[in-house]
């Protein structure tokens, strides 16, 4: 990304009514999450059956449901950022943090959900969810899930239009035209770096995803449906393209690709691993409300090795975006 600053002038981002509604949608896709949070946080029970996990702590509930709820805030800011005068003047790198953690954490369910409601359809995953132990009650991650998928759909539409205008020079071109100074040291020791950590992770959570138990703690063990596999076999697959998004660029493979393939691969890839990472570490070392409910040790070693291998490729990615504007 460029360091040196662009007049409005040469960026003139204009709002236009497509991307007024695109960020219409975006805020009205977060109303259903942050009033349920809302109510969570007032003491409702709404969507919340007897017996849920959630009814443990209830200190904890409101600590992380009031973290939650300034996290799909800050989507109602990116939405306004990305279509108003004044977004224009924000530095690269205040915008491309949130929009890199709000694309990591949104993406794997865009994905997930929709694969999880097909496999449901054709294996009949509903009826063995309704066994397990309550958590929420099944509308609620309907309601809930659509709107992330509706707040990705609208939120990344507007980013790449403000992107596409203020850092289009960028990704120009296809990977053979990229020069050696435009690569660094910096990419390639991330990459490679990424690529060797990620064994670990990818290797775990493929075998949870095969069936395996090995890691996991009894509570999970106790919960795993068909949905417990689907996340942890997409799991796999973004770790996958994240590597090979930073290996394409570091060593420029597939010379005949657009740049903005393997640019996109380690960006969106990053960042669903890395986030997600340090989610689930955080969910694996809290407090757990009934003994066993807590990850076991190597669930957490999984998830952080995850959160560096995102992190590693997410520095690599910025190393690269930095050379290659200047």
């Amino acid at each position: 990304m460029t360091r040196t600053p662009l007049a409005p002038a040469a960026f003139p981002v204009p709002a236009g009514r497509a991307r007024t509604v695109l960020c219409a949608v975006a805020i009205a896709s977060c109303v259903p999450y942050l009033g349920l949070k809302t109510a969570w946080i007032a003491g409702s029970r709404t969507g919340i059956p007897d017996g849920s996990a959630l009814l443990d702590n209830r200190a904890l509930m409101a600590v992380a449901n009031s973290i939650t709820v300034l996290m799909d805030g800050a989507v109602i800011v990116l939405a306004l950022l990305l279509v108003q005068a004044w977004g224009r003047r924000v530095p690269a790198w205040l915008l491309a943090a949130p929009m890199w953690t709000a694309g990591g954490l949104l993406l794997p369910i865009m994905v997930g959900f929709p694969v999880q409601l097909l496999v449901g359809a054709f294996t009949g995953a509903e009826a063995e969810r309704s066994t397990s132990e309550p958590f929420l009650d099944e509308w609620v991650f309907g309601v809930v899930y659509s709107g992330f998928i509706v707040q990705g759909l609208a939120l990344g539409t507007l980013f790449v239009l403000y992107a596409r205008e203020r850092w289009n020079h960028v990704w120009r071109g296809r990977i053979w035209d990229l020069p050696t100074a435009a690569i660094g040291r910096t990419l390639k020791v991330t990459a490679v770096a990424a690529a060797v950590l990620a064994l670990f992770p990818a290797t775990m959570r493929l075998l949870w995803a095969c069936g395996a138990t090995t890691g996991l703690s009894e509570a999970r063990i106790e919960e795993r449906t068909a949905d417990f596999y689907v996340l942890e076999g997409i799991s796999v697959l973004f770790v996958f393209i994240a590597v090979a998004g930073a290996l394409m660029l570091a060593f420029r493979r597939g010379p005949a690709l657009p740049l903005k393939a393997p640019l996109a691969m380690a960006w969106l890839g990053s960042g669903a691993v890395g986030c997600w990472g340090i989610w689930l570490l955080i969910a694996a070392v809290l407090p757990a409300g009934e003994e066993g409910g807590r990850g076991s040790g190597l669930m957490a070693l999984t998830y952080a090795v995850g959160m560096i291998v995102g992190l590693l490729v997410a520095t690599g990615t910025a190393s690269f975006l930095r050379r290659r504007g200047a």
